[in-house]
């Protein structure tokens, strides 16, 4: 194991384990800004539109991914944080049967409706061909996206945050290189994005894998391990399917947020992608603390530490809250500059939907740190009821506010929606980790 999170001082612990997890974030941002910027640059705003009109779906798609893997994450960091390494294994192997099945079903499903997705998001006849094309080339490499998310989220349970960073540095350049490859003189156009990301990200995955087994011998599973049991199976699918539900939730009403967008036209659409892709930079920063504070508080839920659990979950809002301030002046110095990066000669309509955008969204962006700190810490100490509810209340506030705010007050009320759900479930989860706290605190006493 890298990283042992039940010794040490816990504030420089996890700041030391989160720094890579987050600069691993900032790269896949980099996947999908590069293919957004040379679509943009290269093709104008009719292509920027198409790959931006789909763009929430496949996002949807990748948070359900990440949910599900860190969900895999958090039952063996509590094994590894309970010195059991048979039962870690078995974790492991579940995990893989269940990304196997996940990946081929998905694919085929998301594949073969991929007409009937485009149809539904309203997306606008003029760019819905090559929004279609985008969209089925990403979604035939999920495989690819499960593979590099699983062996991640695997080794940074075990206290391993640097090795999936390497690959994923260079797998990021790569993508910048076929992009521009097949796009310019391939002349393969928003595919051929497409394509170059699904690549990028699949050799990611496999040098993590070739690298991490030779590194660990935890990973070199024998055939015994990969006999497992039905409760180890219903283990890592109970909360790898509600953590993939929980990160997705965000997505599910940015879908009825952006089908209300596309029915504004196009220029609508390229400003509110540029202004999304800006925003996350908060939204991965704020997923890498999700990923550090979740393997933080599973070993220590398994090695029964509740006083070091509390001090640990005030370091990473402590550490959250300091870097979401930071984003948010980074944006407020770039904006100017953020539309002309996207779209050459963009008209004055696309900088003002993008800029009401961050008018909106940016000083809530203290409330989502609050959200992914707190309900990733109480999932991890076993308590999945709250944010499933959670997930729930963030769902139904930003769907009926994008659609209800969005009729009465129109581009503006659709934005608003997001900080209304972000509100609303920052008082569950919070109210849910004192209560579990509290509880554990007791048992704990009581051994």
């Amino acid at each position: 194991m890298s990283a042992d999170f039940t010794e040490g001082r816990p504030l420089p612990t996890i700041l030391k384990f989160s720094i890579p997890v987050i600069a691993g974030n900032l790269f896949q941002l980099l996947y999908t800004l590069a293919d957004t910027v040379i679509v943009g640059q290269t093709m104008g705003e009719g292509a920027l539109a198409a790959v931006g009109a789909t763009t929430v779906f496949v996002y949807f798609i990748l948070c359900f991914i990440q949910g599900m893997t860190n969900g895999f994450s958090i039952i063996l960091g509590q094994r590894i944080g309970s010195r059991d390494e048979s039962a870690a294994r078995k974790s492991i192997a579940a995990s893989v049967y269940i990304s196997v099945v996940f990946s081929v079903v998905i694919t085929a499903i998301t594949c073969i409706l991929t007409p009937e997705i485009v149809r539904l998001m309203d997306i606008p006849l003029d760019i819905a061909e090559e929004a279609e094309e985008y969209l089925f080339v990403v979604l035939a490499g999920t495989g690819a996206t499960v593979l590099y998310n699983l062996i991640s989220n695997i080794l940074r349970s075990m206290g391993d945050s640097r090795l999936p960073l390497i690959f994923l540095v260079l797998s990021s350049i790569l993508n910048i290189f076929l992009d521009i490859l097949f796009i310019v003189p391939f002349g393969m156009g928003v595919g051929g994005a497409a394509l170059a990301t699904v690549l990028s990200q699949l050799l990611s995955g496999v040098l993590s894998i070739v690298f991490a087994v030779r590194k660990y011998s935890l990973l070199r599973l024998t055939i015994l391990d990969w006999k497992i049991g039905s409760d180890d199976l219903l283990a890592n699918l109970k909360i790898g399917t509600l953590m993939g539900f929980q990160m997705s939730v965000m997505c599910i009403g940015q879908l009825v947020m952006q089908s209300s967008v596309n029915k504004l036209g196009t220029l609508a659409i390229a400003g509110y992608t540029a202004a999304t892709k800006t925003d996350q930079l908060s939204v991965l920063v704020n997923n890498a603390f999700i990923t550090s504070v979740g393997a933080y508080v599973a070993q220590n839920y398994g090695a029964g530490k509740s006083e070091r659990i509390r001090k640990g979950v005030w370091s990473s809002l402590l550490i959250t809250e300091i870097t979401d301030f930071i984003i948010i002046g980074i944006i407020l110095i770039a904006e100017p500059f953020i539309v002309p990066l996207f779209v050459s000669d963009a008209s004055p309509e696309v900088f003002s939907y993008a800029s009401t955008f961050f008018r909106i969204t940016l000083p809530f962006y203290p409330i989502l740190g609050v959200l992914c700190v707190y309900r990733t810490s109480v999932q991890a100490m076993g308590n999945s009821t709250a944010p499933f509810i959670a997930c729930i209340v963030e769902l139904i506030a930003r769907c009926s506010a994008s659609i209800f705010l969005g009729n009465i007050f129109g581009y503006g009320g659709i934005i608003f929606s997001t900080p209304l759900a972000w509100i609303g479930a920052d008082i569950v989860v919070v109210i849910a980790y004192i209560f579990t706290l509290r509880k554990l605190t007791k048992l704990t006493i009581k051994v």
